[in-house]
């Protein structure tokens, strides 16, 4: 019988070892990762970023400017491939908010997230700031707000949502006293 289980186990470990196989691991950030929205460059933004794998599309994965971006387009349904991985940068090593690291990468499933806090990301919206260790991001949410959650716990509103970027965000009114006062230029 212990000999017919060690078999099992053999014949059940390669599979097992194929499966991790197949999942991709994270790339280096680079001068040449741009962010999947917004096509700028990357490096050239503070906060955490974050990948996205798909599969059949192996070592370019989707890159993020903000981790909230990343989750957005993980919630949606428009996706034109399975999802293979998905890796964020760990703050918790990070040299600081302006430089998140460009190796420092942790698979976005086992993160903490520090939701609601004072800090915005590379885009200027309100960030998702992930951290490998719940200490680390419970220490980051003291100094600047917000809650500590799990990725699965994180609510649409937090990622979905429309968001103001400035306090000069027009809304419809002021656009059309701004689309008149620019036609009025052009006649005068």
């Amino acid at each position: 019988m212990k000999r017919l289980a060690a078999i099992l186990c053999l014949a059940i470990l390669p599979a097992c070892q194929e499966d991790t196989a197949d999942i991709p691991q994270a790339v280096t950030m680079t001068a040449s990762a741009v962010g999947h929205f917004c096509q700028m460059n990357m490096l050239e933004h503070p906060g955490p970023k974050a990948q996205v794998h798909l599969t059949g599309l192996p070592g370019t994965p989707l890159f993020f400017s903000q981790v909230r971006d990343a989750v957005a387009y993980l919630r949606m349904p428009e996706q034109s491939h399975e999802i293979a991985a998905v890796y964020v940068s760990d703050m918790a090593s990070a040299a600081s908010w302006e430089i998140p690291g460009a190796d420092n990468w942790i698979p976005a499933s086992t993160a903490h997230y520090v939701v609601g806090s004072s800090r915005t990301g590379g885009m200027g919206a309100p960030e998702l700031v992930p951290f490998s260790d719940a200490a680390s991001a419970a220490q980051f949410a003291q100094r600047h707000g917000g809650q500590v959650q799990e990725l699965a716990d994180i609510p649409d509103t937090a990622v979905l949502a429309p968001v103001a970027t400035s306090a000069t965000t027009p809304d419809d009114d002021d656009f059309a006293d701004r689309l008149r006062a620019l036609s009025q230029e052009r006649t005068n």
